[in-house]
């Protein structure tokens, strides 16, 4: 029974990681209408934000309630993580293809595991090395950056994408501090808030206003926010809650299977056989992924702090 309680938090880690694999079909349509990279990240952060404060001002106001040196973590979580992975991903999909930009970001959960062990002090296990490059190894294989090599990327875009994959581990880290003490709920309501404000000084969202007179940016808005932001945060966030960051971030590779079958769908592209390798590389890293001793928690830096 505790092993079933337990798998529920890997399921949640991995629905929030298939919401995330639908982003690219949704932001299609306001590149369409001549929005930029750093404008959809604005869309997305304030949309977001709007869609949770009034669902914890309607239901949840009693989570509303935080201490105020927590901010420190949901500002850097909301800044530094948030609103600069979403950048550089979005801009390395503008400049190339959601493969490739899914791939680069998924550089993120080796960032994740670097940093947890530097941080959390989580072990650095053979098995969680082993599911790492399989996780890796998958995506590449399917955005067929394997086994030819032959794509060419342009340096910038590689580094865009590089640091996309960085700043997506940083929210794993600002988070999980605070994990013992808020609900994923408020975790990622007042992440959010922060990115929203920074989005708000540094973007020109507000002279693009006319743009939502058009009802298919308005549909990409709010499936964004809703689908592969608010729902897909409170699950991952949730999983996060009782799974070390570094595990929660290699099941989290689902992400780019789902980009993939999304674009297979609904964007006319086609799954070559190297694909297929590379899908099953990646399921069976999460399958390794959750193995013994599934659930963990090595915070006791953060204990004392706790209420």
């Amino acid at each position: 029974m505790g092993r079933l309680s337990g798998l529920k938090f890997y399921i949640f880690t991995i629905a929030g990681a298939v919401c995330w694999g639908l982003i690219g079909l949704l932001i299609a349509p306001l590149y369409a209408r001549g929005f930029t990279a750093w404008d959809v990240v604005a869309i997305r952060a304030i949309f977001t934000f709007l869609i949770l404060i009034l669902l914890m001002v309607l239901f949840y106001r009693d989570q509303l309630q935080t201490r105020l040196k927590d901010h420190l973590f949901f500002a850097g979580s909301g800044i530094f993580s948030i609103a600069l992975f979403n950048f550089f991903y979005f801009e390395v999909f503008s400049r190339s293809s959601l493969s490739l930009a899914v791939t680069l970001l998924y550089t993120g959960p080796l960032f994740v595991t670097i940093l947890s062990w530097l941080f959390f002090k989580e072990s650095l296990t053979i098995r969680k090395g082993i599911a790492l490059v399989l996780a890796i190894t998958g995506c590449a294989f399917v955005v067929g950056l394997l086994p030819s090599g032959q794509e060419s990327i342009p340096l910038t875009t590689l580094l865009m994408g590089v640091l996309s994959g960085f700043c997506y581990a940083l929210y794993s880290i600002f988070s999980k501090p605070v994990t013992k003490r808020y609900s994923a709920l408020t975790i990622t309501t007042y992440t959010f808030l922060y990115t929203s404000v920074f989005m708000l000084l540094t973007s020109d969202i507000t002279t693009k206003i006319g743009q939502f007179q058009y009802v298919d940016v308005w549909i990409s808005a709010v499936l964004l926010a809703l689908v592969a932001t608010v729902i897909a945060f409170i699950f991952y966030t949730t999983g996060l809650k009782h799974l070390e960051a570094s595990k929660a971030s290699i099941l989290a590779t689902i992400e780019p299977l789902v980009a993939v079958i999304t674009g297979l769908l609904f964007l006319g592209e086609q799954l070559q056989g190297w694909q297929m390798v590379g899908i099953v590389l990646v399921l069976y890293s999460a399958i390794l992924v959750t193995g013994k001793r599934s659930i963990k928690m090595n915070v006791n830096d953060f204990r004392e702090n706790q209420t």
